[in-house]
């Protein structure tokens, strides 16, 4: 269930961006495309700190707080490290690609779009309803895990009641106008990033001798070993290649969540110069919190502690409180529960606002029924919101047995549709620069270019793709047929949305030099944003990014 549970997208913001109706004309001028009229109706609110808290939020969840604990017992302290900075180079890969299309062209609903201007209509029409569908589902499992860290402080309550509370406060929060939903995110983010920073200095506190057993250094990397055997008897050498490969997949599943910046580009104030800083420096600050947290977590915690694999999804089986007890600090875990509640919550919200948004930009590519293009004065698409936040109701099959088998093949679902918009976006990003080349664009004109291209792009490609073909491969070891249907049931659905929609609309791979790169580019060049002279100092950053 952590898994899936760390795909948390925060969005957040408090400046308010008005778009007078004149204004709202003037972007439409360029014609009555679906792109131009999407990025038109979804008013742009969001600075270049409110990008930045979608990135950093959106990775730091319970991936991170619970999940990376089974990292460590399957691969070992230097495995998991291993595993978790490897994957931060492919997701690096994923966003300077998406940076790149996003800022030329920033539009809501931007993967699905890009797959169908660059590549394939079928390919966009596949991966936006896949990449829906996951958030849809995961908004139920957001709602069953918030039941179940509650049950923490009160062990007989009912997971139906919190799933039923919840729902009506985060349903009714997307209703809002996008300032006031990001006004939550920002601080729901800024509990998760002071609660890693402080971990990480305590950390240093306790492996420097703070705690009962006095000076521990890289103790652990020695005893019980720097890897883990897994899965595999025999051969330690390939057990413990087993267990880094399978941290690889969970790492993956632990970083998804930073491209919902694309997600917000049809929202986003500037986007010209907003996109492109919110990717250069949320990405390095991503890298090190993940990549600090579980070298820190590896020195305090060895891999063979019991704790690490209770099963639980409440604080009791967190590698930060396990650390914390292992140093003799008993105070932690309620602390650490309250704060994975926020986490959870948080998730729930991000899950409705970033699936209404691809709805909406499916909708608006002709990719879905054009009822879901409606949205409210405030920009809100609220038709998307409310169809997103009905499937947040599936969480109540939880309570019943047969329900909850139901509940956890639809959670596999959204396991692998993650990996699949990464190896999307690489593969859109590969034809958009052959688009360019087509049309006699350089690349260096572009404002933002993306660093070792194509090469890098290639290399996303090719390791999401791996990863994708093997995140299953624990079901062959030994053979269980149920758990391989279970473990690719993501990928076989992606394949039936493409060919049918393939064989029903006859669709064709789109040529370089008939990609459509204007649509929703003319009306962002249209518009003129004044430069902040305030913003040249650290005085003025500071007050920027506080405005």
């Amino acid at each position: 269930m952590a898994a899936a549970l760390e795909k948390t997208a925060e969005a957040a913001g408090a400046a308010v961006f008005i778009t007078s109706a004149a204004e709202d004309a003037k972007l439409s001028v360029d014609g009555n495309d679906a792109s131009s009229a999407s990025s038109a109706k979804l008013n742009r609110r969001l600075k270049a700190r409110h990008l930045q808290m979608i990135a950093i939020g959106g990775t730091i969840g319970t991936g991170l707080f619970i999940g990376s604990g089974g990292a460590l017992s399957d691969a070992g302290p230097a495995g998991a490290l291993i595993a978790y900075a490897f994957v931060g180079t492919i997701v690096y890969s994923v966003m300077v690609a998406l940076g790149e299309m996003a800022t030329y062209i920033p539009i809501s609903g931007a993967f699905a779009a890009y797959a169908s201007r660059f590549v394939d209509p079928s390919l966009g029409f596949a991966m936006g309803w896949i990449y829906w569908f996951s958030w849809a589902v995961t908004y139920a499992l957001e709602l069953t895990a918030s039941g179940l860290i509650m049950q923490y402080w009160v062990p007989d309550l009912n997971v139906g009641i919190c799933i039923g509370v919840f729902w009506v406060v985060i349903t009714a929060l997307n209703f809002l106008p996008v300032s006031f939903y990001g006004e939550v995110e920002f601080y729901f983010a800024s509990v998760k990033v002071v609660t890693v920073v402080g971990f990480m200095i305590f950390a240093i506190c306790i492996d420097a001798g703070a705690g009962k057993d006095g000076y521990l250094g890289f103790g652990t990397w020695r005893d019980p070993g720097a890897f883990a055997p897994y899965l595999i008897d025999g051969n330690d050498s390939l057990a413990k290649f087993v267990g880094f490969w399978a941290v690889l997949v969970q790492a993956g599943f632990s970083y998804q969540g930073t491209e919902l910046v694309g997600i917000a580009a049809g929202e986003t104030q500037d986007p010209r110069r907003t996109i492109p800083s919110a990717i250069k420096r949320t990405f390095f600050r991503i890298l090190i919190f993940f990549v600090g947290s579980v070298f820190f977590i590896g020195l305090l915690v060895p891999y063979d502690n019991p704790d690490l694999l209770n099963g639980t999804t409440d604080a009791a089986s967190s590698p930060f409180v396990i650390a914390a007890q292992l140093a003799g600090v008993r105070v932690l875990p309620d602390l650490i529960n309250a704060i994975l509640l926020t986490v959870v919550l948080s998730a729930a919200n991000s899950d409705v606002y970033s699936g209404s948004r691809i709805l909406h930009g499916l909708a608006e590519d002709g990719l879905a029924p054009k009822f879901l293009r409606k949205t409210s004065r405030s920009g809100v698409p609220y038709v998307a919101v409310t169809l997103t936040a009905v499937f947040g109701l599936l969480g109540f099959l939880n309570e019943s047995t047969s329900g909850a088998t139901a509940f956890n093949w639809l959670m596999n679902i959204t396991s692998v549709a993650g990996f699949i918009s990464w190896a999307c976006i690489n593969g859109s990003h590969i034809a958009f620069m052959r688009a360019l080349s087509a049309r006699g664009t350089l690349r260096s004109s572009l404002p933002y270019r993306a660093p070792w291209q194509p090469w890098f792009s290639w290399f996303g490609l090719f390791f999401n793709a791996l990863i994708i073909i093997t995140q299953g491969f624990t079901t062959f070891i030994p053979w269980n047929a149920t758990n391989f249907v279970a473990a690719y049931i993501s990928l076989f659905l992606f394949v039936a949305l493409y060919l049918g929609h393939k064989l029903v609309f006859r669709t064709s791979f789109v040529k370089p030099e008939e990609a459509d790169l204007d649509t929703g580019r003319r009306e962002v060049d249209a518009m003129e944003y004044p430069e902040n002279p305030a913003a040249a100092t650290l005085v003025g950053r500071i007050k920027t990014w506080f405005a």
